[in-house]
C-alpha cells in the first residue's frame, strides 16, 4: 500500500533485487491492479510537433482488454504474467538487515517507488503488458495482486530496446517495429539489426521535404487527421529497400559495406530521390492517389517500380548532374 514519508507518498514492496547490469537494476515483486496504474503509464508511439518520434506502444486491442477483463472478474483466477516496468532513478531500495539469507544471485530487500502528486507525471512506464494493465483497470478486482518485472531506466532509448527485444517473436504490427529500428541504437538480433537501415531510409523519404513520398507513407505514428493522405504502406517501403540493399542485383547494395555494416546514406538518398522523383512525373495522374484508385501505390506497383529501379539505377550516377 502506499504510505506517507514526509511529503511525498511511495509504495513500499518487499522485492527481490538482481543485478544484472549495474546501470540498470532489476527487481522483483508484486503490485495490485490498483496500485500499478497509479505509477505506470503506457507510453505511446506518436510524434511531436517537429516530427521527433516519442514513445513505442501500440494502440490498445479493446477485445483483447475486454476478454482479460471478464476472465478477471469471472471468480478464481490465476493469473501469472508479469507486467514490465521502467522505473525511474528516484526508485528507493534498502536491502534486509541483519543476518543475509539470499542465495548469491538475487538480494532481499524493500523497493520504495514515488507516488505521483497531483498535476504530475507518473514515474514509471509500461514497457510490456499494457493489455493486461487495461484490463486491470477495468476489473473490479482491484486489489488482486500481479507479478511486476522492473528494471531502472528513466531513457526511453532503453525502453524502446527492451520493448522490441521482449517483442521480437510476438505478433508485433511490423510498422511499428518498422518505426521503432532507427531510434534504437544498441545491438539488436540480427532479424531486427538487417530492417534498421531500411527502416531509417523509410523515415527519410517520409520526413524528406525533396522526397516524392513526403506526407504519403503510413506509419505507426501516423496521426488521423493525415492519415487520408498517407497512402503508401511502411512496409511495401520497407521491403523494397531491404530487397535491393541485400541483394547483389540491387543498386543500392554498393552503398552497403556488408563487412561493417555501415551504409552510404546519401548516396542512397541520392539513388531514391532521382529514382522516385522521375516515376512521379513520369505518372502525374497516378502519383498519390488511393491504392483502390491507382495501381502504382498499390504495394504491387511499388515493389514492381522497386524492381526496375534496381534495373535502371544500377547504371546510373545520381550524382551527376547531367541526371
Amino acid at each position: 500500500m502506499a504510505t506517507v514519508g514526509g511529503k511525498r507518498r511511495w509504495i513500499r514492496r518487499r522485492a527481490l533485487r538482481v543485478d544484472q547490469d549495474p546501470a540498470h537494476s532489476l527487481y522483483l515483486f508484486t503490485l495490485t491492479g490498483e496500485e500499478l496504474l497509479s505509477i505506470a503509464t503506457i507510453s505511446r508511439l506518436a510524434r511531436d510537433g517537429v516530427g521527433k518520434l516519442i514513445g513505442y506502444q501500440r494502440p490498445e486491442v479493446k477485445r483483447h482488454i475486454r476478454n482479460i477483463t471478464e476472465y478477471l472478474d469471472s471468480g478464481r483466477v490465476l493469473f501469472p504474467n508479469s507486467i514490465i516496468l521502467a522505473l525511474p532513478t528516484g526508485a528507493r531500495f534498502k536491502e534486509v538487515r541483519g543476518r543475509k539469507v539470499d542465495d548469491g544471485l538475487a538480494v532481499a530487500g524493500t523497493l520504495e517507488i514515488p507516488v505521483p502528486r497531483n498535476g504530475e507525471d507518473k514515474p514509471a512506464w509500461i514497457v510490456d503488458g499494457q493489455q493486461r494493465a487495461m484490463a486491470l483497470s477495468k476489473s473490479k478486482r482491484k486489489q488482486l495482486p500481479v507479478p511486476v518485472n522492473a528494471f531502472v531506466a528513466d531513457q526511453v532509448g532503453v525502453q524502446r530496446e527492451q520493448f522490441l527485444r521482449i517483442n521480437s517473436t510476438k505478433p508485433l504490427p511490423r510498422g511499428l517495429i518498422t518505426e521503432l529500428l532507427p531510434e534504437v541504437g544498441t545491438v539488436l538480433p540480427a532479424n531486427l539489426a538487417l530492417r534498421r537501415t531500411p527502416s531509417a531510409l523509410c523515415d527519410m523519404l517520409n520526413r524528406d521535404p525533396k522526397s516524392p513520398f513526403s506526407g504519403l507513407i503510413r506509419r505507426a505514428s501516423t496521426r488521423a487527421a493525415n492519415k487520408a493522405k498517407a497512402v503508401v504502406s511502411d512496409t511495401t517501403i520497407v521491403q523494397v529497400l531491404e530487397e535491393s540493399l541485400t541483394s547483389p542485383a540491387g543498386c543500392l547494395f554498393p552503398y552497403r559495406n556488408v563487412a561493417t555494416g555501415e551504409t552510404d546514406f546519401d548516396g542512397v538518398r541520392a539513388v531514391l530521390l532521382t529514382y522516385w522523383c522521375a516515376v512521379r512525373d513520369t505518372f502525374p495522374a497516378a502519383w498519390g492517389l488511393s491504392p483502390k484508385k491507382s495501381r502504382l501505390m498499390h504495394s504491387a506497383g511499388l515493389r514492381a517500380m522497386g524492381r526496375l529501379m534496381d534495373r535502371i539505377m544500377a547504371a546510373v550516377d545520381p550524382r551527376d548532374k547531367k541526371v
